[in-house]
């Protein structure tokens, strides 16, 4: 290699080393969790038990595009957005089982 090539290679070698070092370890798992996540909550089905982002925990009762309505306790129901669904406990248990 030539004398220029190397000082460019020194020069720029570690930037690019970074940068594919920072795709790698942030935003692939990044972009796998929120597929995973898109994936749940589109799948998400009437009779499921879910807990909240805030940690209720409860059975869907009614889905809507955006709205989801949640029994969380005998003759107790809250509507909440379905973007605050963290986890279907039910395809978790299914999982499990398996």
């Amino acid at each position: 290699m030539n004398p220029e090539a190397m000082n460019a290679l020194v020069t720029w070698g570690p930037a690019i080393l970074m940068v594919v070092l920072l795709y790698f370890l942030l935003l692939r798992p990044q972009k796998q969790e929120q597929k995973r996540r898109k994936e749940m909550l589109d799948n998400l089905r009437k009779g499921d038990r879910v807990v909240t982002i805030g940690g209720l925990y409860g059975r869907i009762t009614d889905l809507q595009e955006r709205i989801v309505k949640l029994k969380i306790a005998d003759h107790v129901e809250i509507e909440m957005a379905r973007s605050a669904i963290n986890a279907n406990i039910t395809q978790e248990d299914n999982a499990q089982k398996a």
